[in-house]
């Protein structure tokens, strides 16, 4: 009758918030990324690079490869601004630094991150202002 005070029962499950990729998935992306690395050699244009690097970073991303995924994510933007998909995962990807440095106790690093996340939102009022 009164359920609201009986103890919920917590659940021996983990739950996984990403499937994990299978070794066929990881070694396509690590095929992927290489073929785009060597792509970007004659690429010219910086949008053309811009974008290469967002497909590297995002391939990197899914191999949980992060600090190679933000390094890409972040020359992408260097070549170009944009708020796709690079944009995005890069934010996200700052966040789940951040999240780790406040799990870590470490708050040169936290404060590391949330500058970065400020510099990123400043792109977007940039962007969203220059339309």
């Amino acid at each position: 009758m009164f359920s609201f005070f009986k103890k919920k029962e917590k659940s021996n499950k983990t739950e996984q918030t990403q499937p994990l990729l299978t070794e066929e998935e990881r070694q396509d992306l690590l095929a992927k990324i290489e073929a785009e690395r060597e792509a970007q050699s004659s690429l010219e244009s910086d949008h053309d690079l811009a974008n290469s690097y967002e497909k590297v970073g995002i391939w990197q991303a899914e191999l949980e490869e992060i600090d190679e995924a933000i390094k890409s994510l972040e020359a992408s933007l260097d070549k170009e601004l944009s708020m796709g998909d690079g944009y995005k995962k890069l934010m996200s990807l700052y966040n789940q630094k951040r999240a780790q440095a406040a799990k870590d106790r470490d708050n040169s690093a936290i404060e590391h991150y949330m500058n970065k996340m400020d510099d990123m939102r400043n792109i977007a009022k940039k962007l969203t202002l220059s339309r």
